[in-house]
């Protein structure tokens, strides 16, 4: 059983760095794009910039959670390592709501506002 535990906190550990590695990289290809546009046309954004970046780290938190929870699962299940798991659950989560709002504008739970279909042309008749 120990085997097995020790096991699974190799894993968990695996997950975090992950979770890092995700975030790190997509900072990194955000900051790549921001600097050398891939079309020259293009200009510079830091709305697409701070975007891209918030993707990665939205991601990269949600696959900390994870291993976050495997972990405490593994270990001695303790009324303060289940406290500590919360307490980083709950953080991690508002940091999530709070960029996912902050990127899209609305909160996960609302509806995507529709967006507003190009006016019909109609043909004219031209002499």
């Amino acid at each position: 059983m120990h085997d097995f535990r020790l096991y699974i906190e190799y894993i968990a550990r695996a997950i975090e760095a992950i979770g890092v590695l995700i975030i790190a990289i997509g900072a990194a290809i955000a900051l790549f794009h921001f600097i050398f546009p891939l079309q020259h046309n293009s200009r510079r954004s830091y709305k697409v910039l701070r975007h891209e970046l918030g993707k990665s780290i939205l991601l990269g938190l949600e696959i900390l959670v994870a291993a976050d929870i495997i972990a405490t699962v593994v270990t001695e299940a303790t009324m303060e390592r289940v406290l500590t798991l919360a307490l980083i659950v709950l953080i991690r989560t508002f940091l999530s709501l709070s960029l996912q709002v902050e990127l899209e504008g609305r909160f996960p739970w609302q509806h995507r506002k529709p967006e507003a279909e190009p006016p019909l042309s109609t043909p004219q008749n031209t002499p």
